[in-house]
């Protein structure tokens, strides 16, 4: 099985198929929406996306971690992370 990602390009494309707006005005769209959703995540620590899920941002604490290859102890700083929970009706979609 091929891995396909969805990519900002293809993202584009689809809008410019499904709705007829130029290749440029698409992409418009969709680096306004990434643009949008990371400044939100960014001034409120939470985006919620009524039947898609809930992005979060945690707090990791510092920590002492290991290369599991040479087992050499490293610091690993505290730092933020973003954190997705995927809606009920998001979870229905993809198990059926």
């Amino acid at each position: 099985m091929v891995k396909k990602n969805l990519t900002r390009k293809l993202l584009t494309n689809k809008i410019h198929k499904s709705i007829g707006f130029s290749k440029s005005f698409s992409s418009e769209i969709i680096d306004n929406f990434f643009k949008i959703i990371t400044d939100a995540i960014i001034k409120d620590n939470e985006v919620k996306i009524s039947s898609f899920g809930t992005f979060k941002v945690l707090n990791k604490k510092e920590r002492v971690g290991r290369n599991p290859k040479t087992k050499i102890v490293a610091k690993i700083s505290k730092r933020k992370v973003v954190n997705f929970k995927a809606a009920a009706t998001f979870k229905e979609r993809v198990n059926k």
